[in-house]
């Protein structure tokens, strides 16, 4: 063979080799998959103190889990965005805001949100929606609450503009609540439980009416989800095996949140007493009803754009 045959052979064969296909090779397992959670949410305690996901992940190589606490939705994803916790469950209202901001995170599972309740202290003359105008009204930005919040003024045919918004976090409002420097309070349980338990509040408006309800969400950071899916669905797997077994053990959910939060067991028994417990995957009903909120807060100017809730969905990967 001549020495151009020869190169023009060497070249051909080049040639094919780049154009075969690359198989993508799956990611090694992290050392650490980080899951952020709340103290109310009690499922995700109860499978911290059971270690059940730190048992399904540790035979997926996975060398430990790290649990980091946050006293609500909105933290947590700024978090996740960041890069600092893989997944964690939230309400409906902090992934609105979170997909707005460009934040690169995924809806990977829904579950029933817990009671909210527009809240007002003991003597207060406010007896409906309605009588909240002008009012001081504090809820946190961001949070499934602030959803709550605008779905209930509509009913009254009032905006966020016709009330006094005061954007606190669920600590600050109880002392501010107890201070008698707010009219109503917007909330979530276990703090409209212990509200009404322990410091008279009256609710005005609650989420048992269903045009006030909506979905709770787990998410995660596109980056986790795309290179560790099956990592992920163990993950959600365990969650909603938990979740299953739990519907039918609500007194072992209320002590297990009693325990972690300090709260007294009678008030978390009346929480879960009128909890709806399921999980299950985002449905196409799920994805228009967070598409409805987004459009709304971008009508209102609460978010600063558009956005299409369906591009923050997770496939699972196939069986």
């Amino acid at each position: 063979m001549t020495v151009s045959r020869l190169r023009r052979a060497l070249l051909a064969a080049s040639a094919a080799a780049v154009a075969l296909p690359v198989l993508a090779q799956p990611a090694a397992a992290p050392a650490e998959v980080r899951i952020g959670f709340q103290k109310g949410t009690a499922i995700l305690v109860l499978a911290r103190k059971q270690q059940l996901i730190e048992q399904r992940l540790k035979a997926l190589g996975v060398g430990s889990v790290k649990w980091v606490e946050f006293s609500f939705g909105p933290p947590m994803l700024e978090a996740m965005g960041a890069g600092a916790v893989d997944l964690g469950s939230v309400g409906d209202t902090p992934p609105i805001f979170a997909q707005a901001g460009g934040s690169p995170l995924v809806y990977v599972a829904a579950t029933p949100s817990s009671q909210h309740a527009v809240l007002v202290p003991p003597g207060s003359t406010i007896r409906t929606l309605a009588d909240l105008k002008g009012k001081r009204v504090a809820f946190g930005k961001g949070s499934s609450a602030h959803n709550v919040a605008v779905k209930a003024l509509a009913l009254a045919g009032l905006t966020l503009k016709d009330v006094e918004p005061l954007y606190l976090s669920p600590a600050d409002a109880t002392a501010a609540f107890n201070g008698g420097k707010l009219d109503a309070w917007v909330v979530w349980d276990p703090y409209v439980a212990i509200a009404e338990r322990h410091y008279g509040a009256r609710a005005i408006a609650d989420t048992s009416d269903k045009r006030l309800a909506s979905a709770s969400y787990y998410l995660a950071s596109r980056d986790f989800a795309t290179r560790y899916p099956q990592l992920l669905q163990a993950v959600l797997d365990e969650i909603g095996k938990l979740t299953q077994r739990s519907t039918q053990r609500r007194d072992e959910l209320a002590a297990v949140a009693a325990e972690a939060t300090g709260i007294d067991r009678a008030t978390w028994q009346t929480v879960f007493a009128r909890a709806e417990v399921s999980f299950g995957p985002v449905t196409p009903a799920n994805v228009l009803q967070q598409q409805e909120l987004a459009d709304s807060f971008f009508a209102q100017g609460v978010i600063p754009r558009r956005i299409k809730v369906a591009d923050a969905v997770w496939t699972p990967p196939a069986p």
